[in-house]
C-alpha cells in the first residue's frame, strides 16, 4: 500500500469480507453462520497477517487456530443474535491474539478427552497445544474462545 510513481493514491487491498488487509492493529469480521465461513476466515487472517509481516510460523498457527475455533463454533454452538459468528484478531509484531464469539452452547467449551481412534473432538486440544495461552469468556448472550500465539496474551483473566 503505497503511492505509485505518479503520486496518485493506490486503492486499498480488500479481502473477501470487504476489509482492508493489513490496516490498523486489529480486525473484526462478522461472518455468516455457514461452513463456507471457515475457508474465507482462514484466508482473510492469513492475508492480513502476511501484510503485517507476521512470521510464517505464526501465520500458520493462526490459520489452524481460527479454523478449529470457527469450526467448533459452527458445530457445537448457536449463532449470535444476528445469525453470525464474530472473529477478531490483533497483531503486535509476532504476537497475535485470535478470538471467536458465538451465541454459546449449553456447556462451556473444553478440550475433549483424548481418544486414540476418534475422528473428531480434537479442536480445542489442538488450540491448547499451539497457543501460548487460551481461554473462554461467557456471558448470557455470547461465548468467546480466545488464543494467544507467539507469546503471552495482554489479556488477564481471573484474579
Amino acid at each position: 500500500m503505497g503511492q505509485p510513481q505518479d503520486g496518485a493514491a493506490t486503492a486499498p487491498t480488500l479481502d473477501s469480507f470487504g476489509g482492508e488487509i493489513g490496516r490498523g492493529q486489529a480486525r473484526t469480521i462478522r461472518a455468516r453462520w455457514e461452513l463456507q465461513t471457515v475457508t474465507r476466515v482462514r484466508e482473510a487472517i492469513a492475508l492480513d497477517l502476511a501484510a503485517r509481516e507476521v512470521s510464517e510460523q505464526v501465520i500458520g498457527e493462526a490459520e489452524l487456530v481460527v479454523t478449529e475455533l470457527v469450526t467448533n463454533s459452527l458445530r457445537h454452538a448457536s449463532p449470535l443474535a444476528d445469525r453470525t459468528v464474530r472473529i477478531h484478531w490483533k497483531a503486535r509484531g509476532d504476537n497475535v491474539e485470535v478470538e471467536v464469539s458465538d451465541g454459546g452452547a449449553e456447556t462451556e467449551p473444553a478440550p475433549a478427552p483424548r481418544q486414540m481412534w476418534a475422528t473428531s473432538g480434537r479442536g480445542l486440544r489442538i488450540v491448547r497445544s499451539i497457543a501460548h495461552e487460551w481461554g473462554v469468556q461467557r456471558d448470557d448472550k455470547q461465548t468467546t474462545v480466545w488464543a494467544a500465539l507467539g507469546g503471552p496474551s495482554r489479556r488477564r483473566v481471573g484474579p
